[in-house]
């Protein structure tokens, strides 16, 4: 079944991952009860079960936090030679000036954008 094109992936603290699982750990329901109350894959339930057992509620914390994938690999990225780092300073510079032209106001580090009129 999968997500709705172009929908954005659901994101689930460890504490709402516990909380679904929890009837299951309890044995009061099946995981296949809980997959057709939640609407989330039988799979996924199955794996924060085994992921809770193995390691307790440690084993449900996200390792990626949501956001822009992208951008933290390029913060964190080292360049073979001067010439990268200039390309990517330039792509960079023309994502801002295209953004300036639409009327976005970018602050921080890109990850907050406000439309200005």
């Amino acid at each position: 079944m999968g997500r709705p094109k172009g929908g954005k992936n659901k994101y689930w603290s460890a504490e709402a991952k516990y909380e679904i699982i929890k009837p299951i750990l309890e044995y009061k329901k099946s995981s296949r009860e809980v997959t057709r109350e939640t609407g989330i894959s039988n799979g996924m339930i199955s794996t924060w079960v085994s992921k809770y057992k193995q390691y307790g509620k440690k084993g449900l914390e996200n390792k990626i936090k949501p956001g822009n994938p992208l951008a933290k690999i390029y913060l964190k990225k080292k360049f073979a030679n001067r010439e990268e780092q200039l390309e990517y300073e330039v792509m960079k510079l023309r994502i801002e000036n295209e953004r300036l032209k639409k009327g976005y106001l970018v602050k921080g580090d890109g990850s907050i954008v406000v439309f200005k009129k």
